[in-house]
């Protein structure tokens, strides 16, 4: 099958250009950069490199529209069908844009076609049906007065997605967007524009009037900033790493105090109690947790909290579990864990793991480049144990396939760990005990703890972080229309 895939893959032609006001088209200066396929470290295409010019034509582009009232104005229930529309044209055309996502992210094809993009679908579909379910209110009051508190779009939104996860994160943004009636400007991560690009293809054959969505290709201290500090940009949505979410904070002060919303990074455990009687299953999903996406994603469990009674026993199954997530070229049926996004990226993660054998951590697993033949940026599961929460490979956000073995005796002690850090995305919980599950779960400082298992819920549970993983509100659930609307108040006497 992925060698069919392989095949098409040779044939397909990229799109380059920005998309902007319904049309593809260079950047003003003309400028492009280059994006690189992570497994082979070749170049796939050259991008337009849009800057703070283009990034004002599209904004304008996206006021107009939104001001004449094409689709801001338009029936809940057309912009609905268009939506669905745009689902359906998504679905028709996976298998091609899944193929792209894997050659411009690095990760396994199989991985882009049958689980990234299932769930930008789903996304794009849930966000529409939920269009004409959101009513508005009426207040208490005298007879003589009707007081009415109704939602109004709320204008341009600016969007930075970043590079992991690209469809699944521009429809996790899109679909509210849309729904609530606004018009976007979105910068895709500068590693990862061509399925943003392609994506935008899909919105004009779905009759999304042109200038409601718009796609500028850049860099984030040019485009990305353009974004964060235009004044006509109402509100800004961005994911990515803390340390960049402060900068749009940052220009929301400096500019018009547009809203800001960030969904940032994690440091998340996953806790495993020594009253587990599914081991595999549990060990599957701790694995899945750290592994998937070959560990680029914010809400990773990358520190495993474990129990000093079922330790042995579970490091054993571990090990073994680790050992069948074959790395490999993405296009490969065998595969499991594909390239990490690019050459800087895989040296980062190749510090932490010297930065962990330094400070006393005890590799066990991994820990070194590999298929470095191919020219591709490439690191196995790597697994660290005697790691105490004070290291630095437990402290930061190492952001690859990268997992720190922590021993704890009770339940108190996992709880204090497990909170023992700047951040709070996300966290996981194994164990037989109700009461255990109930109490911990309570007791973690976390946007979403799930408990055995290792899951971010679906599209009707919100999705976001506590401390430094997050800002602004929760992304996901019907909460999600709240943040890209205004509330109005609406008081009339009546004469």
């Amino acid at each position: 099958m992925t060698a069919e895939l392989k095949k098409k893959s040779q044939a397909i032609e990229f799109i380059t250009k920005a998309y902007i006001d319904g049309k593809f088209v260079d950047a003003l200066s003309g400028k492009t950069f280059e994006t690189i396929n992570p497994a082979t470290g070749k170049v796939l295409a050259n991008i337009a490199e849009c800057d703070k010019e283009d990034v004002d034509v599209a904004v304008a582009a996206a006021k107009r529209t939104f001001e004449e009232g094409v689709w801001s104005k338009l029936a809940p229930k057309e912009r609905k069908y268009a939506m669905l529309k745009l689902a359906d044209l998504v679905e028709e055309n996976a298998e091609e844009l899944g193929i792209i996502e894997s050659m411009d992210n690095g990760k396994p094809v199989a991985d882009a076609i049958h689980a990234d993009l299932p769930d930008a679908i789903e996304t794009l579909r849930w966000s529409a049906e939920a269009i004409d379910k959101v009513y508005d209110l009426t207040s208490p009051t005298a007879s003589d007065i009707v007081s009415m508190i109704v939602r109004e779009p709320i204008g341009v939104v600016g969007v930075v997605i970043p590079w992991n996860f690209p469809l699944p994160i521009l429809a996790m943004k899109l679909g509210p967007i849309l729904a609530t009636g606004n018009s976007v400007v979105i910068k895709p991560a500068e590693q990862t524009s061509l399925s943003a690009l392609h994506f935008a293809a899909l919105c004009d054959k779905a009759g999304i009037p042109a200038g409601v969505v718009n796609i500028v290709t850049g860099f984030g201290e040019t485009t990305g900033k353009a974004l964060g500090v235009h004044p006509d940009v109402e509100c800004l949505s961005f994911t990515g790493s803390t340390e960049v979410g402060r900068y749009f904070l940052r220009y929301s002060a400096d500019s018009n105090l547009k809203k800001v919303m960030l969904e940032l990074g994690g440091k998340s455990p996953a806790i495993v109690m020594d009253d587990v009687k599914d081991i595999q299953h549990a060990v599957e999903q701790v694995a899945a947790g750290i592994l998937f996406g070959q560990g680029e994603n914010c809400s990773a469990g990358s520190r495993l909290l474990i129990q000093r009674g079922i330790k042995e026993r579970f490091m054993k199954a571990l090990l073994e579990e680790f050992a069948k997530w074959t790395v490999g070229e993405p296009f490969s049926d065998e595969t499991r864990i594909g390239a990490l996004i690019e050459e800087k990226h895989m040296q980062r993660i190749l510090s932490y793991i010297e930065k962990g054998k330094a400070e006393g951590a005890r590799l066990i697993m991994g820990g070194e480049r590999l298929l470095s033949e191919t020219g591709g940026y490439f690191i196995g599961p790597t697994v660290f144990d005697d790691v105490t929460n004070d290291m630095t490979i437990a402290q930061e956000e190492i952001f690859g396939p990268v997992l720190s073995v922590i021993t704890f005796d009770t339940v108190e002690e996992a709880i204090s760990i497990a909170n023992d850090t700047i951040y709070g995305l996300a966290s996981s919980l194994h164990t037989n005990d109700l009461t255990t599950a109930h109490q911990v779960a309570r007791a973690i400082r976390a946007g979403t703890v799930s408990v055995n298992c290792f899951s971010e819920g679906d599209q009707s549970v919100p999705f976001g972080g506590f401390k430094q993983s997050g800002f602004g509100g929760r992304e996901k659930s019907i909460h999600i229309f709240d943040q890209y609307s205004e509330l109005k108040t609406i008081w009339i006497q009546l004469v």
